[in-house]
């Protein structure tokens, strides 16, 4: 992670050595000087180099039966389900598509609905980045598992879903009788950032739940928020979810009025 540096307003220093200044503080492009009227060399080749690797973190596909295999060693029983989105030039395009459970997706739940009934569900989606979740999605379950058993909560399987957004959630914890889904999901990545994963808790989650009744988690990976701060960032969502019954805008407010304010 960068470290921070101090820049004081009236800095005797040339403005130069400033710029490196700012440079130590993010992994934004700054300060990258210039070749006549255009961009240094070495700053055009990062830039293209950045692009591709954006591009292919959105159109590479997560490899579920890898990433099961890997995550064989959590000790959890694992789902594997797909959005409606067969394609992922149709996840790309049709975002709705990826909002909704494909019928064997369906189905599969719907033969568990009766005998399940959970506090917590994890769903694991591909979202805009499969680096993110290659990269960062079994260290930050790994990390929440043992932190949400200390809260005495009950844990469904861990849910795989491909061409998923993070609203199919809704419909998979709804068919598993889950009070919260917590999604970890790839974001859309940047130029700076390809692999950052996202969190999106929802308390009570169902089809047609509003991104305002959800809360998020986000900028998990290396040189962000690292995976020990955001598994106690989350568990303390959940833990207020499940005292407030709420989740989203409204929980922070609803967390004031406990008793003892948490």
């Amino acid at each position: 992670m960068k470290k921070p540096v101090q820049v004081f307003e009236n800095d005797p220093r040339p403005a130069g050595d400033r710029a490196l200044d700012f440079k130590a503080m993010t992994d934004a492009r700054v300060a990258l000087g210039r070749f006549g009227s255009g961009l240094p060399t070495r700053a055009t080749q990062a830039f293209l180099l950045d692009h591709a690797r954006a591009r292919e973190a959105v159109w590479t596909l997560v490899d579920n039966a890898a990433m099961e295999a890997s995550m064989a060693d959590l000790g959890v029983e694992i789902l594997t389900v797909e959005s409606s989105a067969r394609e992922r030039n149709d996840y790309v395009r049709r975002p709705d598509l990826g909002r909704r459970l494909s019928d064997r997706s369906i189905a599969l739940l719907a033969e568990l609905r009766t005998e399940l009934n959970y506090d917590v569900v994890i769903v694991v989606g591909d979202g805009l980045s499969a680096s993110a979740v290659t990269i960062n999605a079994k260290p930050l379950i790994a990390a929440l598992l043992p932190l949400l058993r200390g809260l005495g909560l009950s844990l469904g399987p861990l849910v795989l879903a491909s061409q998923a957004r993070v609203a199919l959630a809704d419909p998979i914890g709804e068919a598993l009788n889950s009070r919260v889904t917590i999604m970890l999901i790839g974001e859309r990545p940047g130029l700076s950032a390809s692999d950052s994963l996202g969190a999106y808790i929802t308390y009570a989650p169902k089809p047609g739940t509003p991104d305002s009744a959800r809360n998020c988690v986000s900028n998990i990976r290396d040189g962000g928020l690292s995976i020990s701060e955001a598994a106690e960032a989350i568990v303390s969502l959940v833990g207020d979810m499940m005292r407030t019954h709420m989740s989203g805008v409204t929980l922070k407010a609803a967390v004031a009025l406990l008793p003892d304010g948490r």
